[in-house]
């Protein structure tokens, strides 16, 4: 009798833990992305083994001499991404406060992210393969930094944390410490080759048409972006094994773009 009260103690203390651990990490902005999410690491902690993940690809990066090495593409890079930055205060005001990086990395691979905090990593491969102009260039951007904004990586370590525990977290969820060593890993893993949800990649295409609309970029050229991709898809480019594509995404961007478009004309009035 004893074991099973234990048990039904147990099993409450964690539904509490459990359910605590549920929160939203942005406000909705127009687009309204607001989803409830498993959060049980810290960001303090995903953002530590981010930033540890990304001064590693940098060095590689540097060694390698493959480090924002075209001045016109990084300097194309690096004021795009400023304008989105400076909108993130509508999903996440503290977000503005984050150590921003931005760096792009000479490579024919077709690939782009944005670490959790703020680190943003663009090949020249995306921009060259896709032959992207500003507008599309904004879109991929804006769809990184929604990941970073939406703590994508975070919500996945938790759910790997919860997986490989049994949610057996009652007494560890305080600390972590033995987890600590390996966050740098997951990090890096989770922000730059594991996949992310379908709901997650929604969340990000609708969130980063928002920040490119108020930035002063047209939306209607995301949708493109992805149409691109399908076609350049037969040889299997690496963005594409973490950011699927399809008609039924393509769709679900082109019905969003009439409710962003006034923040688009808008930021246009502005500039």
């Amino acid at each position: 009798m004893r074991y099973r009260t234990g048990r039904a103690v147990a099993a409450a203390t964690l539904l509490v833990a459990v359910l605590s651990a549920c929160q939203s990490t942005t406000m909705g902005g127009a687009v309204g992305a607001s989803r409830k999410q498993l959060l049980l690491v810290s960001s303090q902690e995903v953002n530590a083994g981010s930033a540890q993940a990304y001064r590693q690809t940098l060095t590689e990066a540097k060694s390698k001499r493959t480090l924002n090495t075209n001045a016109a593409y990084t300097r194309r890079v690096k004021e795009i991404s400023a304008r989105l930055i400076r909108q993130v205060l509508v999903f996440r005001p503290e977000a503005r406060d984050w150590q921003w990086e931005v760096n792009v990395f000479t490579s024919p691979e077709v690939n782009a992210y944005c670490m959790p905090g703020g680190k943003i990593g663009i090949y020249t491969g995306i921009i060259d393969q896709l032959q992207l102009n500003d507008d599309e260039l904004a879109a991929v951007i804006g769809h990184e930094i929604a990941h970073a904004l939406r703590e994508h990586s975070r919500e996945k370590i938790s759910q790997k944390v919860a997986q490989q525990q049994g949610l057996a977290l009652v007494g560890a969820l305080a600390g972590l410490s033995q987890g600590q060593m390996d966050m740098a890993n997951l990090a890096g893993q989770y922000a730059v080759t594991l996949p992310f949800s379908r709901s997650m990649e929604s969340e990000a295409d609708v969130m980063g048409l928002e920040l490119m609309a108020r930035a002063g970029y047209n939306p209607a050229a995301a949708p493109n972006v992805w149409r691109k991709m399908a076609k350049l898809g037969e040889g299997g480019p690496e963005f594409l094994s973490t950011h699927p594509s399809g008609s039924t995404r393509i769709a679900e961007l082109s019905a969003r773009i009439p409710q962003v478009m006034p923040l688009y004309e808008e930021a246009r009035r502005k500039r």
